[in-house]
Protein backbone atom coordinates (compact mmCIF):
# COMPACT_ATOMS: atom_id res chain seq x y z
CA UNK A 1 0.00 0.00 0.00
CA UNK A 2 3.29 2.28 0.82
CA UNK A 3 4.95 1.54 -2.45
CA UNK A 4 1.36 2.15 -4.54
CA UNK A 5 1.06 5.39 -2.59
CA UNK A 6 4.92 6.69 -3.38
CA UNK A 7 4.58 5.40 -7.35
CA UNK A 8 1.54 8.03 -7.64
CA UNK A 9 3.44 10.87 -5.50
CA UNK A 10 5.91 9.99 -8.26
CA UNK A 11 3.82 10.22 -10.80
CA UNK A 12 1.96 13.15 -9.90
CA UNK A 13 5.32 14.89 -9.58
CA UNK A 14 6.89 14.04 -12.68
CA UNK A 15 3.09 15.07 -14.38
CA UNK A 16 3.87 18.35 -12.36
CA UNK A 17 7.39 18.75 -13.74
CA UNK A 18 6.29 18.35 -17.34
CA UNK A 19 4.02 20.48 -17.27
CA UNK A 20 6.07 22.87 -15.90
CA UNK A 21 8.82 22.39 -18.88
CA UNK A 22 6.36 22.49 -21.13
CA UNK A 23 4.96 25.40 -20.02
CA UNK A 24 7.85 26.90 -20.16
CA UNK A 25 8.93 26.11 -23.78
CA UNK A 26 5.58 27.47 -24.64
CA UNK A 27 6.04 30.58 -22.88
CA UNK A 28 9.37 31.02 -24.15
CA UNK A 29 8.16 30.08 -28.18
CA UNK A 30 5.22 32.47 -27.42
CA UNK A 31 7.78 35.60 -26.46
CA UNK A 32 10.01 34.08 -29.45
CA UNK A 33 6.85 34.84 -31.80
CA UNK A 34 5.96 37.95 -30.49
CA UNK A 35 8.51 39.63 -30.69
CA UNK A 36 9.58 38.22 -34.34
CA UNK A 37 5.91 39.66 -35.47
CA UNK A 38 6.75 42.92 -33.59
CA UNK A 39 10.37 43.37 -34.97
CA UNK A 40 8.67 42.55 -38.85
CA UNK A 41 5.44 45.13 -38.13
CA UNK A 42 7.72 47.94 -36.84
CA UNK A 43 9.94 47.84 -39.73
CA UNK A 44 7.10 47.62 -42.40
CA UNK A 45 5.59 50.76 -40.50
CA UNK A 46 8.84 52.51 -41.49
CA UNK A 47 8.79 50.96 -44.96
CA UNK A 48 5.60 52.17 -45.34
CA UNK A 49 5.94 55.23 -43.78
CA UNK A 50 9.42 55.81 -46.39
CA UNK A 51 7.59 54.96 -49.34
CA UNK A 52 4.51 57.51 -48.47
CA UNK A 53 6.88 59.99 -47.35
CA UNK A 54 8.90 59.98 -50.44
CA UNK A 55 5.78 59.78 -52.59
CA UNK A 56 4.97 63.64 -50.71
CA UNK A 57 8.26 64.91 -51.56
CA UNK A 58 8.56 64.18 -55.04
CA UNK A 59 4.77 64.50 -55.92
CA UNK A 60 4.90 67.56 -54.36
CA UNK A 61 7.66 69.28 -56.06
CA UNK A 62 6.48 67.89 -59.65
CA UNK A 63 2.76 69.67 -58.99
CA UNK A 64 4.03 72.90 -57.91
CA UNK A 65 6.51 73.03 -60.76
CA UNK A 66 4.13 72.21 -63.22
CA UNK A 67 1.77 74.31 -61.71
CA UNK A 68 4.22 77.21 -62.26
CA UNK A 69 4.99 76.06 -66.16
CA UNK A 70 1.66 76.49 -66.45
CA UNK A 71 1.61 79.70 -66.04
CA UNK A 72 5.00 80.74 -67.69
CA UNK A 73 3.89 79.10 -70.98
CA UNK A 74 0.23 80.83 -71.28
CA UNK A 75 -1.84 79.60 -69.01
CA UNK A 76 -4.07 82.71 -66.76
CA UNK A 77 -6.76 81.10 -65.29
CA UNK A 78 -6.43 80.42 -61.16
CA UNK A 79 -9.52 78.18 -61.24
CA UNK A 80 -8.05 75.55 -63.53
CA UNK A 81 -4.98 75.65 -62.01
CA UNK A 82 -7.21 74.95 -58.42
CA UNK A 83 -9.25 72.52 -60.43
CA UNK A 84 -5.93 69.75 -61.49
CA UNK A 85 -5.28 70.17 -57.35
CA UNK A 86 -8.31 68.11 -56.70
CA UNK A 87 -10.39 66.73 -60.51
CA UNK A 88 -7.70 63.72 -60.56
CA UNK A 89 -9.57 61.79 -57.94
CA UNK A 90 -11.59 59.46 -60.53
CA UNK A 91 -7.98 57.77 -61.03
CA UNK A 92 -8.87 56.37 -57.51
CA UNK A 93 -11.49 54.29 -58.32
CA UNK A 94 -9.75 50.96 -59.85
CA UNK A 95 -7.77 51.19 -56.63
CA UNK A 96 -10.57 51.47 -54.07
CA UNK A 97 -12.44 48.65 -55.75
CA UNK A 98 -9.56 46.45 -55.17
CA UNK A 99 -9.03 47.23 -51.79
CA UNK A 100 -12.97 46.33 -51.66
CA UNK A 101 -12.60 42.70 -51.07
CA UNK A 102 -10.07 43.00 -48.37
CA UNK A 103 -9.88 44.18 -44.45
CA UNK A 104 -13.19 42.17 -44.43
CA UNK A 105 -11.87 40.58 -41.16
CA UNK A 106 -11.88 44.25 -39.98
CA UNK A 107 -15.25 45.22 -40.96
CA UNK A 108 -17.06 41.74 -39.32
CA UNK A 109 -15.46 42.78 -36.06
CA UNK A 110 -16.55 46.56 -36.43
CA UNK A 111 -20.08 45.65 -37.06
CA UNK A 112 -20.48 45.29 -33.27
CA UNK A 113 -19.42 49.17 -32.97
CA UNK A 114 -21.84 51.94 -33.58
CA UNK A 115 -20.79 53.24 -37.25
CA UNK A 116 -21.43 57.30 -37.66
CA UNK A 117 -24.63 58.20 -39.72
CA UNK A 118 -24.39 58.95 -43.24
CA UNK A 119 -25.28 62.09 -42.45
CA UNK A 120 -21.83 62.46 -39.98
CA UNK A 121 -20.37 61.14 -42.69
CA UNK A 122 -21.42 63.58 -45.42
CA UNK A 123 -21.28 67.10 -43.47
CA UNK A 124 -17.33 65.77 -42.80
CA UNK A 125 -16.92 65.48 -46.58
CA UNK A 126 -18.46 68.61 -47.22
CA UNK A 127 -16.58 70.11 -44.43
CA UNK A 128 -13.37 68.81 -45.64
CA UNK A 129 -13.68 69.53 -49.48
CA UNK A 130 -14.82 73.10 -48.95
CA UNK A 131 -11.72 73.72 -47.08
CA UNK A 132 -9.79 71.68 -49.36
CA UNK A 133 -11.20 73.76 -52.29
CA UNK A 134 -10.77 76.71 -51.20
CA UNK A 135 -6.84 75.95 -49.91
CA UNK A 136 -6.39 75.36 -53.59
CA UNK A 137 -7.58 78.21 -54.77
CA UNK A 138 -5.44 80.54 -52.70
CA UNK A 139 -2.28 78.64 -53.60
CA UNK A 140 -3.24 78.58 -57.14
CA UNK A 141 -3.57 82.52 -56.89
CA UNK A 142 -0.33 82.70 -54.49
CA UNK A 143 1.35 80.82 -57.29
CA UNK A 144 0.02 83.07 -60.06
CA UNK A 145 1.25 86.49 -58.25
CA UNK A 146 4.83 84.59 -57.13
CA UNK A 147 8.03 83.12 -58.39
CA UNK A 148 8.02 79.39 -57.58
CA UNK A 149 11.27 79.36 -54.96
CA UNK A 150 9.18 82.26 -52.88
CA UNK A 151 5.70 80.43 -52.92
CA UNK A 152 7.31 77.11 -51.61
CA UNK A 153 9.23 79.39 -48.90
CA UNK A 154 6.36 80.57 -47.12
CA UNK A 155 4.05 77.70 -48.02
CA UNK A 156 6.71 76.47 -45.57
CA UNK A 157 4.73 78.29 -42.76
CA UNK A 158 2.30 75.50 -43.05
CA UNK A 159 4.49 73.29 -40.36
CA UNK A 160 3.83 76.25 -37.76
CA UNK A 161 -0.17 76.52 -38.43
CA UNK A 162 -0.38 72.92 -38.08
CA UNK A 163 1.71 72.93 -34.83
CA UNK A 164 -1.00 75.33 -34.01
CA UNK A 165 -4.30 73.56 -34.78
CA UNK A 166 -2.78 70.17 -33.47
CA UNK A 167 -2.63 72.11 -30.46
CA UNK A 168 -5.84 72.90 -29.99
CA UNK A 169 -8.02 69.86 -32.16
CA UNK A 170 -5.63 67.14 -31.35
CA UNK A 171 -4.42 68.20 -28.20
CA UNK A 172 -0.72 67.95 -29.91
CA UNK A 173 2.08 69.45 -27.20
CA UNK A 174 3.92 72.11 -27.73
CA UNK A 175 7.55 71.45 -26.74
CA UNK A 176 10.76 73.56 -26.59
CA UNK A 177 11.94 72.41 -29.81
CA UNK A 178 8.05 72.63 -31.65
CA UNK A 179 7.86 75.95 -30.38
CA UNK A 180 11.47 76.91 -31.84
CA UNK A 181 10.61 75.70 -34.98
CA UNK A 182 7.11 77.54 -35.28
CA UNK A 183 9.41 80.68 -34.10
CA UNK A 184 11.70 79.94 -36.95
CA UNK A 185 9.53 79.10 -39.32
CA UNK A 186 7.53 82.32 -38.81
CA UNK A 187 10.53 84.41 -39.43
CA UNK A 188 11.59 82.66 -42.56
CA UNK A 189 8.15 83.88 -43.98
CA UNK A 190 7.94 87.20 -42.71
CA UNK A 191 11.50 88.08 -43.84
CA UNK A 192 10.54 87.55 -47.57
CA UNK A 193 7.85 90.48 -47.22
CA UNK A 194 11.16 92.44 -47.13
CA UNK A 195 12.99 90.85 -50.22
CA UNK A 196 13.38 93.10 -53.11
CA UNK A 197 10.84 92.82 -55.85
CA UNK A 198 12.61 91.64 -58.92
CA UNK A 199 11.63 91.34 -62.26
CA UNK A 200 10.45 88.05 -61.68
CA UNK A 201 7.83 89.15 -58.86
CA UNK A 202 4.66 88.90 -60.36
CA UNK A 203 3.05 88.92 -63.86
CA UNK A 204 2.23 92.96 -64.10
CA UNK A 205 4.66 95.31 -64.97
CA UNK A 206 3.34 98.94 -62.82
CA UNK A 207 1.94 96.77 -60.02
CA UNK A 208 4.62 94.60 -59.16
CA UNK A 209 4.41 95.44 -55.21
CA UNK A 210 0.89 94.76 -55.57
CA UNK A 211 1.12 91.51 -56.59
CA UNK A 212 3.90 90.73 -54.75
CA UNK A 213 1.52 91.37 -51.60
CA UNK A 214 -1.94 89.32 -52.70
CA UNK A 215 0.30 86.53 -53.72
CA UNK A 216 2.14 86.69 -50.11
CA UNK A 217 -1.20 86.87 -48.10
CA UNK A 218 -3.12 84.09 -50.70
CA UNK A 219 -0.17 81.61 -50.16
CA UNK A 220 0.24 82.34 -46.06
CA UNK A 221 -3.75 82.22 -45.89
CA UNK A 222 -3.60 79.20 -47.85
CA UNK A 223 -0.95 77.10 -46.13
CA UNK A 224 -3.21 78.14 -43.07
CA UNK A 225 -5.98 76.63 -44.77
CA UNK A 226 -4.17 73.14 -45.61
CA UNK A 227 -2.93 73.52 -42.34
CA UNK A 228 -6.55 73.21 -40.64
CA UNK A 229 -7.57 70.71 -43.23
CA UNK A 230 -4.79 67.95 -41.98
CA UNK A 231 -5.27 68.84 -38.37
CA UNK A 232 -8.96 68.12 -38.62
CA UNK A 233 -8.28 65.33 -40.91
CA UNK A 234 -6.29 63.91 -38.17
CA UNK A 235 -9.17 64.33 -35.52
CA UNK A 236 -12.03 62.71 -37.67
CA UNK A 237 -9.47 59.69 -38.10
CA UNK A 238 -9.46 59.23 -34.30
CA UNK A 239 -12.66 60.60 -33.31
CA UNK A 240 -15.17 59.24 -36.15
CA UNK A 241 -13.72 57.06 -38.35
CA UNK A 242 -11.37 55.15 -36.25
CA UNK A 243 -10.54 52.16 -38.87
CA UNK A 244 -7.31 53.43 -40.14
CA UNK A 245 -7.42 51.38 -43.39
CA UNK A 246 -6.14 52.29 -47.12
CA UNK A 247 -9.76 51.67 -47.55
CA UNK A 248 -11.13 54.98 -45.16
CA UNK A 249 -8.01 57.21 -46.68
CA UNK A 250 -8.73 56.18 -50.06
CA UNK A 251 -12.65 57.57 -49.02
CA UNK A 252 -11.30 60.12 -47.64
CA UNK A 253 -9.35 61.82 -50.38
CA UNK A 254 -12.28 60.96 -53.18
CA UNK A 255 -14.84 62.65 -51.56
CA UNK A 256 -13.24 65.52 -50.53
CA UNK A 257 -12.11 65.95 -53.41
CA UNK A 258 -15.40 65.25 -55.11
CA UNK A 259 -16.86 68.09 -53.11
CA UNK A 260 -13.78 70.03 -53.44
CA UNK A 261 -14.14 69.69 -57.48
CA UNK A 262 -17.78 70.62 -57.61
CA UNK A 263 -17.21 73.77 -55.46
CA UNK A 264 -14.33 74.85 -57.57
CA UNK A 265 -16.26 73.93 -60.98
CA UNK A 266 -18.93 75.77 -59.53
CA UNK A 267 -16.55 79.31 -59.61
CA UNK A 268 -14.60 78.32 -62.95
CA UNK A 269 -18.60 78.85 -64.28
CA UNK A 270 -19.66 81.96 -62.56
CA UNK A 271 -16.55 83.79 -63.30
CA UNK A 272 -16.83 82.96 -67.12
CA UNK A 273 -13.33 81.98 -67.13
CA UNK A 274 -14.53 78.75 -68.96
CA UNK A 275 -15.70 80.90 -72.20
CA UNK A 276 -11.70 81.35 -72.89
CA UNK A 277 -10.32 77.82 -71.73
CA UNK A 278 -10.49 77.29 -75.58
CA UNK A 279 -7.83 80.25 -76.69
CA UNK A 280 -5.79 79.79 -73.73
CA UNK A 281 -4.96 76.31 -74.68
CA UNK A 282 -4.19 77.61 -78.32
CA UNK A 283 -2.29 80.31 -77.38
CA UNK A 284 -0.13 78.06 -74.62
CA UNK A 285 3.67 78.42 -75.84
CA UNK A 286 4.31 75.03 -75.84
CA UNK A 287 0.92 73.76 -77.81
CA UNK A 288 -2.10 72.27 -77.32
CA UNK A 289 -1.12 68.56 -76.96
CA UNK A 290 1.39 69.98 -74.13
CA UNK A 291 -1.32 72.12 -72.41
CA UNK A 292 -3.24 68.76 -71.82
CA UNK A 293 -0.72 66.83 -70.76
CA UNK A 294 0.78 69.73 -67.78
CA UNK A 295 -2.77 69.72 -66.60
CA UNK A 296 -2.61 66.03 -66.42
CA UNK A 297 0.00 65.51 -64.96
CA UNK A 298 -0.42 68.24 -62.53
CA UNK A 299 -4.00 66.02 -61.50
CA UNK A 300 -2.13 63.20 -60.98
CA UNK A 301 0.87 64.47 -58.89
CA UNK A 302 -1.63 66.12 -56.78
CA UNK A 303 -3.80 62.55 -56.28
CA UNK A 304 -0.89 60.78 -55.61
CA UNK A 305 0.40 63.45 -53.20
CA UNK A 306 -2.68 63.58 -51.26
CA UNK A 307 -2.77 59.79 -50.83
CA UNK A 308 0.74 60.03 -49.70
CA UNK A 309 0.24 62.41 -47.29
CA UNK A 310 -3.13 60.94 -45.79
CA UNK A 311 -1.44 57.95 -45.32
CA UNK A 312 1.59 59.82 -43.07
CA UNK A 313 -1.46 61.33 -41.28
CA UNK A 314 -2.97 57.97 -40.59
CA UNK A 315 0.39 55.90 -39.56
CA UNK A 316 1.82 58.51 -37.64
CA UNK A 317 0.11 62.34 -37.21
CA UNK A 318 -0.83 65.25 -38.98
CA UNK A 319 2.24 67.29 -37.52
CA UNK A 320 4.57 64.51 -39.00
CA UNK A 321 3.27 64.76 -42.27
CA UNK A 322 3.26 68.75 -42.36
CA UNK A 323 7.17 68.46 -41.37
CA UNK A 324 7.93 65.97 -44.84
CA UNK A 325 6.36 68.78 -46.67
CA UNK A 326 8.88 71.19 -45.15
CA UNK A 327 11.37 68.89 -46.35
CA UNK A 328 10.80 70.55 -49.97
CA UNK A 329 11.87 73.96 -48.81
CA UNK A 330 14.96 73.46 -50.24
CA UNK A 331 14.20 70.93 -52.74
CA UNK A 332 11.91 73.56 -55.17
CA UNK A 333 13.50 76.38 -54.85
CA UNK A 334 16.69 74.91 -56.14
CA UNK A 335 14.90 73.11 -59.41
CA UNK A 336 13.27 76.35 -59.66
CA UNK A 337 16.49 78.41 -60.27
CA UNK A 338 17.65 75.34 -62.38
CA UNK A 339 14.16 74.90 -64.81
CA UNK A 340 13.09 78.47 -64.83
CA UNK A 341 16.45 80.89 -63.96
CA UNK A 342 14.84 82.16 -60.92
CA UNK A 343 16.68 84.01 -59.27
CA UNK A 344 18.01 83.25 -55.31
CA UNK A 345 18.44 86.52 -53.34
CA UNK A 346 20.07 86.54 -50.29
CA UNK A 347 16.86 87.22 -48.50
CA UNK A 348 15.47 84.09 -50.10
CA UNK A 349 18.77 82.21 -49.13
CA UNK A 350 18.62 83.27 -45.55
CA UNK A 351 14.62 82.26 -45.21
CA UNK A 352 15.59 78.70 -46.40
CA UNK A 353 18.13 78.12 -43.82
CA UNK A 354 15.47 79.07 -41.25
CA UNK A 355 13.21 77.27 -42.58
CA UNK A 356 15.64 74.00 -42.82
CA UNK A 357 16.52 74.73 -39.07
CA UNK A 358 12.76 74.85 -38.05
CA UNK A 359 12.47 71.45 -39.71
CA UNK A 360 15.63 70.26 -37.74
CA UNK A 361 14.23 71.46 -35.03
CA UNK A 362 10.97 69.45 -34.82
CA UNK A 363 12.71 66.45 -36.61
CA UNK A 364 14.66 66.48 -33.42
CA UNK A 365 11.45 66.35 -30.92
CA UNK A 366 10.19 63.50 -32.93
CA UNK A 367 13.86 61.52 -32.32
CA UNK A 368 12.98 62.53 -28.79
CA UNK A 369 9.41 61.28 -28.53
CA UNK A 370 10.61 57.95 -30.47
CA UNK A 371 13.28 57.40 -27.90
CA UNK A 372 10.61 57.67 -25.04
CA UNK A 373 8.02 55.78 -26.72
CA UNK A 374 10.24 52.83 -27.05
CA UNK A 375 11.62 53.53 -22.79
CA UNK A 376 8.30 52.50 -22.22
CA UNK A 377 7.92 49.69 -24.25
CA UNK A 378 11.11 47.95 -23.08
CA UNK A 379 9.67 48.95 -19.36
CA UNK A 380 6.77 47.19 -20.01
CA UNK A 381 8.58 44.39 -21.99
CA UNK A 382 10.21 43.86 -18.39
CA UNK A 383 7.19 44.01 -16.39
CA UNK A 384 5.96 41.32 -18.32
CA UNK A 385 9.03 38.92 -17.99
CA UNK A 386 8.89 39.68 -14.15
CA UNK A 387 5.15 38.87 -14.19
CA UNK A 388 5.56 35.59 -15.95
CA UNK A 389 8.56 34.30 -13.97
CA UNK A 390 6.78 34.68 -10.47
CA UNK A 391 3.67 32.80 -12.59
CA UNK A 392 6.16 30.07 -12.72
CA UNK A 393 7.63 30.02 -9.19
CA UNK A 394 4.14 30.06 -8.08
CA UNK A 395 3.00 26.72 -10.14
CA UNK A 396 6.54 25.11 -9.20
Amino acid sequence: MGDTQEKQHHISFEEEANKGADYMANSSNITISQSLTSWRAKYKRWLEIGFNSLLVLICLAAATLLGELYYKEGGKSTWMNSLVQTGGFPVLFPILFLKKREETQDDNNARNNKNPSLWMFLSVYVFLGLLLGGSCMLNAVGLLHLPVSTFSLIAASQLGFNALFSFFLNSQKITTYIANSIILLTISSILLVFQPIDSSSGNGESSKGKSYTIGFICTLFGSAGMALLLSSTERIFRKIMKKRTVREVMNVVIWQSFFATCAILIGLFASGEWKWMKSEMQEYKLGKVSYVMTLVWTALCWQIYTIGLLSLIMKVSALFANVITTLSVPLIPVLAVIIFDEKMSGVKAVSMILALWGFLSYGYQQYLDELKLKAGKSTEKEESEVFVERGLSGRT
